[in-house]
């Protein structure tokens, strides 16, 4: 093939995305932008829509504050009552928490706990993480929450070393 016939096919090639790309020639109108009080988010403390975690997990509590903790990305408080213990578990997505108010303890498996208090911030990796986590007898932990997937909590078969 020479070389002259080869530039003819590339044009050729490339002439229906061109044309395709420059369209009708009219731009797409974009909606216009919402007005920032229209997007105002307020949630007094007193407000807070507080609903049980899960049944496998008795007083724990949770309010979301954007997405839905049980089916996709999600904001949330969680609440823990002073003096709650969830055994060895494992998360699927990695959680990033903001400690409010209590004592949280986490014991990553095989290391040693560490102690939590209001203000302090961990991300919490998914996956093959196993670790247990308390909340200190002395008050209720209270703790923000975000996740990119739904929140769920995997407890480690006793003896297996596997999750349920």
């Amino acid at each position: 093939m020479r070389t002259g016939h080869v530039l003819t096919l590339v044009i050729t090639l490339a002439l229906p995305g061109a044309a395709l790309a420059q369209g009708t020639g009219k731009a797409a109108a974009k909606p216009a932008p919402k007005p920032a009080e229209s997007r105002l988010v307020v949630m007094p403390a007193g407000e807070m829509k507080w609903s049980d975690l899960d049944p496998g997990a008795p007083g724990v509590k949770v309010a979301d504050l954007w997405g839905n903790h049980a089916t996709g990305a999600f904001g949330a408080l969680f609440k823990l009552p002073a003096g709650f213990a969830a055994p060895l578990h494992t998360h699927t997505q990695d959680l990033k928490v903001v400690i409010i108010s209590g004592t949280y303890i986490q014991a990553p498996e095989g290391k040693p706990e560490f102690r939590l208090v209001s203000g302090s911030y961990f991300l919490q990796p998914g996956g093959n993480y196993r670790h247990t986590t308390t909340c200190d007898k002395a008050a209720d932990c209270v703790f923000f929450v975000e996740g990119k997937g739904p929140f769920d909590l995997k407890p480690v078969a006793a003896g297996t070393g596997s999750t349920k």
